[in-house]
């Protein structure tokens, strides 16, 4: 978390002071609203346009800085958060642009009068002076489809479906933002560090719409897999699909996961890799019916179906160097333990380890094949039902495991679970490098 902060706040920080030299000596000298609002609309454009570039950027899922962030999760929600900064800096911008000729039509100030823009010698800007009316254009329409669709990702009861249909949309929104801002930025930038940078943005940007609008996203990453079996536990409303790759697959660590997709129409979904990588093509998806989709696998799918799946992606790997590890897995958390269980059975790694699963629902197929992998693996099985045993506390793991500040904790389950534990444990002395969660939510 730590990181996906220090990031957001580096690059709007970083584009705040490569404008200050740019136009911090004008903003200091300038009088009267309309000076400024000259200056604040570069400012919010330039702020606004390189959040949603570096947004574009990751959503093109390049696997080769996921060391850096810890896991595509952490990457996806540093998209999730410069969304959120291109939807504030937008309706600034917006209300920069709007707000001083309002006050100009209710009479409440006065705009002075416009003098004759200075004739430009180099081509390119002669032409886009001559062309900001159209610029202007692109840039509202896009500006108020940009917001919608951003405000539609974050908005989680409209169905996946329809985030993921039309989220591809903000491609060509930013291809939009891109001309609108190529023309309207000052033209003094291009000469200056603001300048290299913007451009370094908008062409690296421009390739990541591209990619995206053409499909092209994790293609280098995909294999095609069939049906092989299809099991349901209904105590728990889990569908367990053993898929047989049926082309090329890098292999996975357990704890990774995938994109999957089952249907074309409805589009790829992220899950959980639950089974170790044994080199005989097998892979098993272990998935919860909780949503309009999930819920429907169990009825849609059939042995033989061809699925594609992209990945493998995420850092949830269960590495360090502490010879002691708590797991804890809340729900259907518990799919990256058990990947990571089957792959100590056949490799130890002579760590001592502690899993606790928390559940509201029981199956005993289910709990009876998880005891086994538990057993096979040396693994210390604490099995948390809600009905019967309450929630898990951080007091009560503390109690269990007396030598838990020595041990790494690896989380997967509910955001409100994990803040609970985690906050307990570092208020009693667990280093936070200790702690390590997955962020499984792609909106």
């Amino acid at each position: 978390m730590k990181t996906i902060k220090a990031t957001a706040l580096a690059l709007l920080l970083g584009i705040s002071a490569l404008w200050w030299l740019a136009d911090g000596a004008a903003l200091s000298a300038a009088s009267g609203v309309f000076p400024w609002r000259s200056l604040m609309m570069q400012y919010t454009g330039v702020l606004t346009f390189s959040a949603m570039s570096v947004a574009i950027m990751l959503a093109s899922r390049p696997v080769w800085i996921e060391s850096f962030f810890g896991g595509l999760d952490k990457m996806y929600r540093l998209h999730k958060w410069l969304g959120i900064s291109v939807l504030v800096l937008g309706i600034s911008h917006w209300l920069w642009v709007k707000a001083p000729k309002w006050l100009v039509e209710a009479g409440w100030l006065i705009r002075p009068p416009r003098g004759k823009r200075p004739d430009q010698s180099v081509e390119i800007f002669s032409f886009f002076q001559n062309n900001r009316g159209l610029a202007e254009q692109i840039g509202e329409w896009a500006s108020y489809l940009a917001l919608i669709l951003i405000a539609i990702a974050l908005i989680k009861r409209f169905p996946y479906r329809y985030f993921s249909q039309s989220h591809r949309l903000l491609a060509l929104i930013y291809l939009a933002l891109v001309v609108h801002t190529a023309m309207l930025m000052s033209f003094h930038y291009w000469t200056l560090p603001i300048g290299m940078v913007m451009a370094i943005l908008m062409l690296a940007g421009t390739a990541s719409a591209l990619n995206s609008l053409l499909q092209r996203i994790g293609d280098s990453r995909k294999a095609i897999a069939v049906i092989n079996q299809l099991d349901y536990y209904d105590g728990v409303g889990v569908n367990a699909i053993t898929l047989q790759l049926k082309s090329r697959w890098p292999k996975h660590e357990a704890g990774q996961f995938a994109f999957v997709t089952f249907d074309s129409g409805e589009g790829a979904h992220p899950f959980t890799l639950s089974s170790a990588w044994k080199g005989d093509g097998k892979i098993l998806l272990l998935i919860k019916a909780l949503g309009d989709y999930t819920q429907t696998l169990a009825s849609s799918l059939k042995t033989g179906d061809l699925v594609t799946i992209e990945g493998p992606y995420g850092r949830f790997n269960f590495s360090g160097s502490a010879q002691r590890q708590i797991w804890i897995g809340g729900g259907i958390g518990i799919t990256p333990f058990i990947a990571r269980m089957q792959a100590l059975a056949l490799k130890p790694d002579g760590r001592v380890i502690d899993l606790f699963h928390v559940t509201k629902e029981v199956d005993d197929a289910a709990l009876s094949l998880l005891t086994a992998d538990a057993a096979a693996a040396g693994v210390n099985l604490h099995l948390f039902i809600d009905a019967r045993d309450g929630h898990l506390t951080g007091e009560y793991l503390r109690n269990t495991v007396t030598d838990w500040q020595a041990a790494d904790v690896w989380f997967c389950g509910p955001t409100a679970f994990a803040d609970a534990i985690r906050d307990d444990l570092l208020q009693h002395g667990l280093p936070p490098e200790q702690f390590h969660q997955e962020l499984f939510a792609m909106r």
